[in-house]
C-alpha cells in the first residue's frame, strides 16, 4: 500500500504568509524612505553679516566668518576682501562706484571676480595653512552663467536629506588688485533651514605677500 505524504499544516501557513511579509516590507521600506526624504535636516545655520565696508590697507585681517545672504536665484552678490563685506549698490556709490568684488555668490554657487581667480588647496585644516600659491589660479567658464572649476563643487549633496554639507577644503583666492586670501566654507543654511546663507572664514593679507596664518605671529 501506499502511503499518501500530509502536508505539514506549519509550512502551509507559512507559504500564505511569505506574499504578506513582503508586502510589509516592501510598505515599510517605502516608509522609511519617504521619512528620511521628509525629516528637517539638522544643520548649523547663521543669520547674513550685515554690509559694511572697512578698508584694510595693508593689513592682514582675520581669521573673520562672514555670510553672504544668497538667497536670490536671480541676483550675484559681490564680496570684497580688502573691504571685507559684501559691496552691493549703495555701498559702491559711495565709493565712486568703483569697488569690485573679489568673489561672487548666488545661491550654492561661487564665481570670482573679474581679474581675480581661485585655487583649490584640496583637504586641509584651515589653521594649517600657513601661506598659498602665487599661481595656479584659475578663473571663471562662461559669462552669461559664469562657474569657476576650482569651487563649483565645494559641497557634497545628501541624497536622503537633501542637504548641502561643505568639503574639508581651503581655497586660496587672488583678488582682483592681486593680493591673497584663504578660505574655508562652513555653512549654507540661514536660521530656519532655509539655503542660500554661503558661510565662510577667512584671512586676508593685505601687504601683497601670500603669508595668510590665522594668528597674528603665527
Amino acid at each position: 500500500m501506499i502511503s499518501r505524504i500530509v502536508p505539514d499544516a506549519s509550512i502551509s501557513r507559512m507559504g500564505r504568509m511569505l506574499p504578506l511579509v513582503a508586502v510589509a516590507g516592501v510598505i515599510l521600506g517605502a516608509a522609511t524612505l519617504v521619512g528620511l526624504t521628509l525629516r528637517q535636516p539638522m544643520v548649523p545655520t547663521y543669520a547674513p553679516t550685515p554690509p559694511a565696508l572697512h578698508e584694510a590697507g595693508t593689513s592682514r585681517v582675520g581669521p573673520v566668518l562672514y555670510t553672504v545672504d544668497a538667497t536670490a536665484p536671480d541676483q550675484w552678490r559681490e564680496f570684497s576682501f580688502r573691504l571685507g563685506s559684501v559691496i552691493d549698490d549703495a555701498l559702491a556709490a559711495t565709493r565712486g562706484g568703483v569697488a569690485r568684488g573679489d568673489l561672487a555668490f548666488r545661491r550654492y554657487s561661487i564665481v570670482a571676480g573679474l581679474g581675480a581667480g581661485i585655487r583649490d588647496l584640496g583637504e586641509a585644516r584651515f589653521d594649517d595653512v600657513a601661506s598659498v600659491p602665487s599661481d595656479g589660479y584659475v578663473g571663471n567658464d562662461g559669462q552669461a552663467d559664469p562657474r569657476n572649476p576650482a569651487i563649483a563643487s565645494w559641497y557634497r549633496y545628501g541624497f536622503f536629506t537633501h542637504v548641502l554639507s561643505p568639503k574639508p577644503h581651503v581655497w586660496a583666492v587672488r583678488t582682483v588688485d592681486a593680493r591673497y586670501a584663504k578660505l574655508e566654507i562652513v555653512g549654507y543654511y540661514c536660521p530656519g533651514a532655509r539655503p542660500g546663507c554661503l558661510t565662510f572664514r577667512y584671512v586676508y593679507q593685505g601687504d601683497g605677500s601670500t603669508h595668510v596664518e590665522s594668528r597674528q605671529g603665527g
